[in-house]
């Protein structure tokens, strides 16, 4: 049989081969890092028996599914633990997340962070014992009665649940059974950095009529010093908390009468609005033309569009004149009626219309987490109307646009390209022929794509741009989604060079995505420590005493004049607590005012940047500045002040 390696290689075997067996054969040191296989595409135990012809990838720690495989092994460790520790305890779910795993578990007693230790303690005796991982089938029947005779309820439910004719698998290490897909790694041993991070509640399958279970979160690394990197970074993470600083720097807040709905304060205004400046300025530069669209319009729309069928969950609805009105989730069926409002033709094309567009969205209670995840937010939308003959260009024109603005924002990032997923709409062929269409320009870019499979929207496949903060952390903000059911659903048009009616690709496209999720991603990144141009005051001017208070408003009203956004600290205070204050307050500029400075006309400066800068005439500091507003430059953090 050949095997097909990742680089292309091809090795050939006589006889049947495990994965692992494969991975000791292409080198001693990868079958040690070893976690698992990729056969087709498909993820696989290493003691997956291969007796024909395929592609295979060997699975580290390094690669997501190998990740996960470790992870989830110790999901496994830690729910036997439990079993020897509470036998009465009920097993339901226990998958691999993105930065570790969790289980949900129904305890007979309470358990608690304080019960972690002895949990843990138990894991390690775990792991010591080296115990061997088999994995095995068991018929329907047998396995409803297994479960049932080990009062395992929830997996009872869970099989009876699957099709008829579902594989039932099962991994054993130990005294320790479950019911599991897989794949996992050979035995407990490698399984020694991990931590248990945090207790939650859970009602099982997400469903608020069933029993609230108890969720144990958890995280593993091979190597312990990879574990205490990802617990300094959460720590850190804990200090860049947008809510927190959103707080300290009162710029947003929410309302018990409004649970994910935020309130914008005159600080958080500042910002918005110049990001959006911003936002609007670039746009513009590139050919867009900016509109608005209502925030509700008739369910008859959505069911055109097929956010009705595939969404109707998420919106949130109302009865007007005896007929049922949807508030706007998405943007994009407005933008559509904008471009069936005249006719179109070849020459109007790529029309590039944006809108910074309010949106509702019903996310459930448990899933509001301040900006990050809220029931109402601004969507920096962008539809465009191109003919077919323009795909990889616009998409090139639109990769040029959202690098551009990550650049000015010091963000990093990287793209993942989302195939269709099982819930879509509109035929293969098209599907294919608009994925290649993404391919094809990031390829001709020469941007590096990761694929992800099955994560497109119903409408189309998209490509993510997902930027990474100064910790390590990714999110996924711009994106951009090639739609050929929409035009179809709707029946646009435009004439081309022929005379006849063609229709036109729609491509959907976001740079910030939600403008509010973004601004708490920009806040965590920078700590609060805004570059000038955002920073919702940019200048403190502190007085040493109320001698000097008629100068200070004489400075402070030369900076209004300039257009810099400027406070007066006019607290009878000592020098050393304002400029802490202003500190605390993100503020990149103060200017501290005493007799020298008064005498000289002159100011001295204090900056966020390199501390105490001396003495300026304020004229100079003004043209400085002004120019480093204009430019919106982000001048690099240098030092961290102690008092």
């Amino acid at each position: 049989m050949k095997i097909t390696l990742k680089d292309g290689s091809v090795r050939e075997y006589e006889s049947e081969k495990s994965v692992l067996e494969i991975a000791k054969d292409l080198s001693e040191g990868l079958a040690r890092n070893a976690c698992a296989g990729e056969v087709n595409g498909e993820r696989v135990d290493l003691r997956t028996v291969i007796d024909q012809d395929c592609t295979l990838n060997i699975l580290t720690f390094e690669d997501k599914g190998g990740r996960d495989a470790f992870r989830h092994t110790t999901a496994h460790v830690m729910a036997q633990a439990i079993k020897r520790l509470y036998p009465t305890a009920k097993l339901s779910i226990g998958p691999s997340i993105d930065d570790g795993f969790y289980y949900d578990i129904e305890f007979d007693e309470s358990v608690s962070e304080e019960n972690f230790p002895a949990i843990e303690a138990e894991m390690k005796k775990i792991v010591k014992e080296d115990l061997k991982i088999e994995r095995f089938t068991m018929e329907r029947a047998e396995a409803i009665q297994y479960f049932k005779d080990n009062h395992e309820p929830y997996k009872v439910e869970l099989i009876e649940d699957l099709p008829e004719d579902a594989v039932l698998s099962f991994y054993k290490q130990g005294e320790f059974t479950d019911l599991c897909a897989g794949p996992h790694l050979m035995s407990t041993k490698p399984v020694k950095a991990f931590k248990l991070m945090k207790i939650a509640g859970a009602y099982w399958r997400g469903n608020s009529n069933n029993k609230m279970l108890t969720r144990i979160y958890g995280t593993s690394y091979t190597k312990a010093s990879e574990l205490e990197e990802y617990i300094t970074r959460l720590e850190e993470a804990k200090k860049r908390d947008h809510r927190k600083i959103g707080k300290e720097m009162k710029l947003f807040m929410f309302a018990d009468e409004g649970p994910g709905f935020p309130f914008f304060l005159p600080n958080g205004m500042v910002l918005r609005n110049e990001l959006m400046n911003y936002w609007r300025e670039i746009h513009y530069k590139n050919g867009y033309q900016q509109i608005e669209t209502p925030i509700m319009l008739n369910q008859q729309l959505w069911v055109t569009s097929g956010h009705w069928d595939h969404y109707q969950e998420n919106m949130y609805t109302s009865m007007i004149d005896e007929e049922l009105f949807c508030i706007k989730p998405m943007n994009c069926p407005g933008s559509i009626l904008v471009y069936k409002n005249e006719p179109r033709s070849y020459r109007e094309l790529p029309l590039r219309y944006a809108e910074v567009g309010l949106v509702h969205r019903h996310e459930k209670s448990g899933a509001l987490h301040g900006l990050m995840r809220v029931r109402a937010f601004h969507q920096d939308d962008a539809h465009e109307f191109i003919a077919m003959e323009q795909v990889e260009d616009e998409v090139k024109h639109i990769v040029r646009l959202i690098d551009e603005v990550y650049t000015k924002l010091e963000f990093s990032y990287h793209i993942e390209l989302s195939t269709m997923p099982e819930d879509h709409m509109g035929s293969l062929e098209d599907w294919e022929k608009a994925t290649q269409g993404l391919k094809d320009a990031v390829e001709h870019l020469g941007l590096p794509y990761e694929i992800n499979e099955g994560d497109g929207a119903f409408y189309g496949p998209k490509l993510d741009f997902h930027v990474e903060d100064c910790i390590g952390r990714t999110w996924q903000c711009g994106t951009i989604q090639l739609d050929f059911q929409l035009p179809q659903n709707f029946e646009l048009s435009y004439i081309g060079k022929d005379g006849e009616e063609h229709m036109p690709v729609m491509i959907h496209r976001v740079v910030f995505g939600s403008v509010e999720r973004f601004i708490g991603v920009l806040t965590e990144n920078c700590a609060g420590k805004f570059p000038t141009w955002l920073s919702p005051v940019q200048v403190k001017v502190l007085p040493i005493s109320d001698k000097f208070m008629d100068y200070s408003e004489q400075v402070l009203k030369t900076l209004k004049e300039a257009g810099i956004r400027a406070e007066l600290d006019a607290r009878s205070e000592k020098i050393g607590y304002k400029i802490r204050e202003a500190r605390l307050e993100r503020v990149p500029y103060m200017l501290i005012l005493g007799k020298k400075e008064e005498e000289a006309g002159v100011i001295a400066v204090r900056s966020r940047f390199k501390g105490d800068e001396g003495q300026r005439a304020l004229s100079d500091f003004i043209q400085d500045i002004t120019a480093e507003i204009r430019d919106r430059e982000s001048r690099k953090i240098e030092i961290e002040e102690t008092d």
